[in-house]
């Protein structure tokens, strides 16, 4: 299959939808990117109505806050892997290819692992 010259827009469309998701995981969630998130973070003790103190991390500025948002992260990465299949097709296409395997596999492996933990829940709470 010649990847690069898809044909069909919808599965293009879905390819970026799924990789633009997966990317924007990445970013925002996964540990191997922590390294990238921590330098525009810093940390804040809050304190709530019953005296108790909770320190958590929180953006130390805007590129910080871009990071950690999803919301934001995830306009982003739509504009980096859209423009660049616009612009790059040659270059950006292998990537939305693995990216959106990815992240197909991500939301399966999330359903799968939902549907694993509540029958294990069920397990226990029939064997009482």
């Amino acid at each position: 299959m010649d990847f690069l010259h898809i044909k069909n827009e919808w599965l293009l469309f879905l390819m970026l939808i799924l990789a633009s998701y997966r990317f924007t995981h990445l970013i925002v969630f996964d540990k191997i990117t922590e390294f990238l998130r921590n330098p525009f973070m810093k940390r804040k003790t809050i304190v709530d109505i019953h005296g108790h103190a909770k320190t958590k991390k929180v953006p130390s500025s805007n590129f910080g806050y871009l990071l950690n948002c999803y919301w934001c992260a995830g306009i982003w990465s739509a504009i980096i892997l859209g423009g660049g299949y616009l612009l790059f097709p040659a270059i950006f296409m292998p990537i939305i290819f693995l990216f959106s395997i990815a992240g197909a596999q991500t939301i399966i492996e999330t359903f799968v692992g939902v549907g694993t933990k509540a029958i294990s829940v069920l397990a226990r709470h029939d064997g009482k």
